[in-house]
């Protein structure tokens, strides 16, 4: 690799890292390794070509073109947390992987039956994936910290919540709404 291409590459996982928290394949790692797939099998969940899922976790490319990708990594994310956790087995998990699979994206806000409580209202993490997924769908998280520091002065609530929901990470975001409850 030349160093344009090194360049290139470095400015690209810059990108993800401001965009998705972190570079794309670093996240694909860790969802590979939690959720026991392949790179293969990971693409064919995501809806994404393997050559496609090689380019972004290389930083050849750097951003998922598609919303319903952006989303089917985040409930992946969400259901290797409950794996990691032992709240879903193996077994649950290649069942669910199958539903987000097939499942085509559509509104940042649908509800589902894995992410309410026994009462049917919307988890509190499924609430702030909602609002960090709406939030990002519109600006990447460097562009949202920006908006945050200009807002700082004269709004700061509205700053922190910009921070926080937009820019943070989701368990810094469900701990955050979790202390501001009493």
């Amino acid at each position: 690799m030349d160093a344009a291409q090194q360049e290139a590459t470095a400015r690209a996982r810059e990108l993800q890292r401001n965009w998705y928290g972190e570079p794309l394949g670093a996240l694909f790692r860790r969802l590979i390794e939690d959720l026991g797939l392949n790179q293969a099998r990971l693409a064919g969940v995501l809806g994404l070509s393997a050559p496609m899922l090689s380019q972004l976790m290389s930083g050849q490319r750097a951003k998922i073109g598609n919303p319903a990708v952006v989303q089917r990594v985040q409930l992946l994310q969400d259901l290797a947390a409950q794996v990691s956790d032992g709240s879903v087995s193996a077994a649950e998990a290649t069942e669910r992987m199958e539903e987000i699979k097939k499942s085509q994206g559509g509104s940042v806000l649908s509800n589902t039956t894995q992410t309410t409580n026994s009462s049917g209202a919307p988890t509190v993490k499924r609430v702030v994936r909602e609002i960090q997924s709406l939030l990002r769908s519109v600006a990447a998280a460097g562009d949202i910290i920006e908006a945050a520091d200009t807002l700082a002065p004269s709004h700061p609530e509205l700053a922190e919540f910009l921070r926080v929901y937009g820019a943070g990470r989701t368990s810094d975001a469900v701990a955050h709404y979790q202390s501001h409850q009493n």
